[in-house]
């Protein structure tokens, strides 16, 4: 039976998804009719290369080695049943406070507005300890009641004592956290490791499948 819905959770994915709409304001933001999944994290965590990896479309999401390029909120239409929506990127020390605060005020409007958002999911970087900025993400997703699953990335970049040692430190930050759903998801864009576990979340997330 979980092989079954792993390949429905990967056929599902392998439909058509197209670009929607970049936003900068919340006045912007497209009509909230169908299940939306976010996904958030620090600047050059690998968002856009995560969302290009789970629908197989190298193109789709624009990725950058250049920390701080997604300024807005992107949203995507998968098969329009699910959307996909990238958030921009936080913690880039380069920003200036004004783009800062633009950028956080939209985030909070999109986390405390849209009623149709079922789970975010806040990547952490799998090379690195958890920083300050992700617990503070942890913290507004909190206070939103917003769930959010945490999705480790880059995992093929570490040893497998590096790994055990980032798992349990991500699962125990878990337990503090009432929106954080338990479990913790690891993941390589580059190697595609992780993806159809995430697929197969998001899809009854979703109640896809």
């Amino acid at each position: 039976m979980i092989d079954q819905d792993l390949d429905k959770a990967r056929k599902f994915f392998a439909r058509d998804c197209t670009f929607v709409r970049a936003v900068s304001d919340p006045a912007q933001f497209p009509d909230a009719v169908r299940p939306e999944v976010a996904f958030v994290g620090r600047s050059n965590v690998g968002k856009s290369s995560l969302i290009n990896a789970l629908t197989g479309r190298k193109g789709l999401a624009r990725t950058s080695n250049t920390p701080g390029r997604t300024q807005q909120i992107i949203f995507f239409d998968l098969e329009q049943t699910m959307m996909l929506v990238d958030l921009p990127g936080y913690g880039y020390a380069k920003t200036s406070l004004v783009e800062k605060k633009r950028w956080e005020g939209l985030i909070k409007a999109y986390l405390n507005k849209r009623e149709t958002l079922r789970v975010v999911c806040l990547l952490l970087d799998g090379r690195h300890e958890v920083k300050d900025s992700d617990l503070a993400m942890m913290d507004q997703l909190d206070k939103a009641a917003v769930l959010y699953k945490l999705i480790l990335t880059k995992m093929d970049q570490i040893t497998d004592a590096g790994r055990a040692a980032r798992v349990g430190e991500v699962d125990a930050l878990i337990a503090k956290h009432p929106a954080a759903l338990a479990g913790v998801l690891e993941t390589s864009a580059a190697k595609k490791k992780g993806l159809e576990a995430l697929r197969l979340f998001l899809c009854q997330q979703c109640g896809v499948l």
